[in-house]
């Protein structure tokens, strides 16, 4: 059974800082791309990062770039995604995912796996 587990997030003041971290199990991780996303009541999933298998090709969100940083451990099973200087509009349910069928991708349809997500609120 395929599971990956969300953790890291909570709540920090705007300009704070968080990492989020996705732990799979049941599948051979460094054959998946991965990538995370976010969501808030309402409003479609939004494309965060994604990172290609072994970590090569990274891609980020426009919202996020400059800010956050995406990173895996295969060793480990484990994706990451260090979020600085956060903002108010960080504030979201973050999500990771996980694909085999693309190297890497912004859209949330490419990914066959997914976490059940984590809250990361944002105050001033």
């Amino acid at each position: 059974q395929v599971r990956l587990i969300e953790s890291g997030g909570g709540s920090v003041q705007a300009g704070g800082s968080l990492r989020l971290s996705c732990a799979a199990s049941g599948l051979t991780f460094s054959w998946y791309a991965g990538g995370w996303f976010r969501q808030t009541p309402g409003k479609e999933r939004e494309f965060v990062a994604a990172i290609s298998r072994q970590g090569v090709i990274k891609y980020y969100g426009d919202s996020v770039k400059g800010r956050f940083t995406i990173s895996r451990d295969d060793a480990k099973k484990t994706m990451y995604i260090q979020m600085d200087n956060l903002k108010l509009a960080d504030t979201a349910v973050y999500y990771c995912a996980a694909s085999h069928t693309t190297a890497t991708s912004q859209n949330a349809d490419d990914y066959e796996f997914w976490g059940q997500g984590t809250q990361v609120t944002v105050s001033s």
